[in-house]
């Protein structure tokens, strides 16, 4: 390759799956036809931003060295700033300036703020595409978020809510934590903790303990699970013993494994009850219709009714951000 068909840049450069990356020169291939180069304005420091960098995730094709990242906020040559999703073939986001592919990336309207949408995007898309594509939510039916005391699993208690919920239940390990709350009212063994401003409206929303799931939302229709592993399990028979009628149609939506990649599932859980089980993800839900939904969830997170917290941190401290404690309930972008 020529030194004219690439340009210097700084990345955070992924040299081995076992260290953070470090900040440091990388060279970036100039665009070809269909894509653009963008000066990068944030990216979010997302959990699936971290499998990516350790080659732990599903998609990981454990070349090195590689620059991470699944999205971001950048300003293409012409001026316009645009929302953009990384293509495994190209360098990621977590960069001064990358390569993006133009059919994967939605301008952002004006005044929208980079740090807001590259924070809010990733966490959101998971449960917004899981409700609009994967398991259309219709108006008043309920929905069962399992790990809202996460940041992706509260954004899914208010994207729900926002679908047109009829009623929102949340479980958490620690359901009165801070994040939970934020999501909906959270009920424990001494009563009630109202939520605070910026918490699901539109809809009845609680958050209660993992343990008292089937006894609260026996009856839900649609289950958003980030979980997986044996609180799942548990969860999942909880929930289908405890249903007053197993014929009532209940989709359980496999999303996130924070507790464990696989489970224990009994033969009877698939023949006692009208019950489908099925993930969404990338291959579960087509780029086309992951894409196709990226404008009307940037309409929300711009006009504030999805939103999170968020600490900012220049890209050449990402070293030290990547081994440093998050803070509960904040997302971390990173900034050029």
């Amino acid at each position: 390759m020529s030194g004219e068909d690439v340009m210097k840049i700084h990345a955070a450069v992924v040299s081995s799956f076992d260290r953070p990356p470090a900040y440091e020169p990388f060279e970036l291939p100039a665009p070809d036809a269909g894509q653009a180069l963008v000066d990068v304005l944030a990216v979010g420091l997302h959990p699936r931003v971290r499998s990516g960098a350790s080659g732990r995730h599903y998609t990981s094709t454990g070349e090195l060295p590689m620059v991470p990242g699944v999205d971001g906020v950048g300003r293409l040559e012409d001026g316009r700033t645009v929302y953009f999703v990384a293509d495994d073939e190209l360098v990621g986001p977590l960069a001064t300036r990358t390569v993006i592919d133009t059919r994967r990336c939605v301008e952002l309207p004006a005044g929208a703020d980079p740090v807001r949408i590259a924070a809010a995007m990733n966490p959101a898309m998971s449960s917004w595409v899981a409700l609009r594509r994967r398991v259309p939510l219709r108006p008043g039916q309920s929905v069962l978020v399992l790990g809202a005391g996460g940041n992706a699993g509260a954004m899914a208690m208010r994207v729900a809510s926002l679908l047109g919920a009829g009623r929102v239940v949340g479980a958490a390990r620690h359901p009165h934590s801070e994040i939970a709350a934020q999501a909906g009212t959270a009920r424990c063994s001494d009563g009630e903790i109202a939520a605070p401003a910026g918490a699901a409206s539109g809809s009845a929303a609680e958050v209660v303990s993992l343990a008292d799931v089937g006894e609260v939302a026996a009856d839900v229709d649609v289950v958003l699970d980030y979980l997986w592993g044996a609180p799942a399990a548990e969860a999942m028979m909880a929930v289908l013993r405890a249903r007053a009628d197993r014929g009532r149609e209940l989709n359980w939506v496999q999303i996130g494994s924070v507790a464990g990649p696989t489970i224990e599932l009994p033969s009877v859980a698939l023949r006692s009850a009208n019950f489908r089980l099925q993930g969404n993800g990338q291959g579960a839900v087509s780029a086309r219709a992951y894409l196709a939904e990226l404008p009307a969830l940037i309409d929300e997170i711009v006009a504030g009714r999805l939103s999170l917290r968020t600490r900012t941190a220049p890209l050449a401290d990402v070293e030290r951000v990547w081994v440093a404690a998050e803070e509960p309930g904040v997302r971390t972008v990173l900034v050029p």
